[in-house]
């Protein structure tokens, strides 16, 4: 079956117990590694976090040099960026709520409306999608990739393949593995994948030729960061695409999770990038209200509002 299909039905799958699911993740810190799915575990501040903004909190505006407590000069707090680029990392802050701003004189002042609470999200599982293991493609290497870095907590090899000794000695032994009901994303564990080491140093694969490897040590703090913009990047983006539109297209529900857009004519699973033949543009679906009800996160929060320090005494 198409690996996009499959995907989807998994993602939904998942959701449907009770995860915070998302797609197409980059994983590297200077490699372009990209993992099909990602599930992110809710941590102690999950609550936190959802009262903030249903967006990505730019990872600039997290790391910038400014607090809750004084507002600074923007381009001061965010000194070691571009101007255009820190100019857009300021607006897509306060858009989302993270930011507010103060004009004195000719200046833009900026201050984070609350903290950032970091322990938001815990454990990050990482699944690589491929439903037929006869066409592994690059999976080996890939998944050698993964585990040598250690970024994710745990990574699992998803496929409809009925699943060998042979194919298990092909992988590492850390990598977990599930076999995929293709028509409804239940699953199977066949091998239960092993805890990696996020909170230690890893080895990055940066550059491959035929004749060496080149490699890199990525440190504690840096992977850290890492998992912080992974774990945001999941909570704005999700994993649903637009429904295409098409006089074919019935919405699959799995679960409850809301429409998978599926081609009866072509009897496959479509969206943006995987549209069939007969596709005319998207519909308008509200798939926002899907994720809202089926997952942890949060749609449209009031947001954080900041009262100034001392008024509480006269109440």
């Amino acid at each position: 079956m198409r690996e996009f299909g499959f995907e989807m039905r998994l993602c939904a799958r998942l959701e449907s117990d009770g995860h915070l699911v998302s797609r197409q993740l980059g994983t590297g810190t200077r490699s372009r590694r990209i993992v099909d799915t990602v599930l992110v575990e809710p941590g102690p501040a999950f609550a936190e976090r959802t009262r903030i903004t249903d967006a990505t909190i730019p990872a600039a505006a997290i790391e910038a040099d400014v607090g809750t407590g004084r507002a600074r000069y923007w381009r001061d707090a965010l000194a070691d960026y571009h101007p255009e680029y820190a100019r857009e990392v300021v607006e897509a802050a306060v858009d989302a709520g993270f930011f507010e701003r103060e004009r004195r004189g000719a200046r833009e002042y900026v201050r984070q409306t609350t903290r950032y609470p970091d322990d938001w999200f815990g454990r990050l599982l990482g699944v690589e999608n491929k439903p037929d293991l006869s066409r592994p493609g690059d999976l080996e290497t890939q998944l050698r990739k993964d585990v040598s870095l250690g970024l994710l907590d745990e990574v699992v090899l998803a496929t409809a393949t009925y699943v060998t000794g042979a194919h298990l000695n092909r992988i590492p032994e850390e990598v977990g593995v599930w076999r995929v009901d293709p028509e409804d994303g239940s699953y199977e564990v066949v091998r239960e994948a092993t805890p990696l080491a996020p909170e230690e140093s890893g080895v990055e694969v940066v550059g491959e030729s035929r004749t060496e490897t080149h490699v890199e040590v990525v440190d504690a703090t840096e992977k850290a960061r890492l998992r912080r913009r992974v774990a945001e990047r999941a909570y704005g983006k999700g994993w649903r695409v637009p429904v295409i539109d098409c006089p074919h297209v019935d919405c699959l529900e799995l679960g409850g999770v809301g429409p998978i857009p599926y081609c009866t004519r072509e009897e496959r699973v479509v969206g943006p990038g995987h549209a069939c033949d007969c596709a005319d543009g998207t519909r308008d679906v509200d798939l926002d209200a899907f994720r809202a009800a089926t997952s942890p996160w949060v749609r449209n929060p009031r947001g954080v509002v900041r009262r100034q320090s001392g008024l509480d005494r006269f109440r």
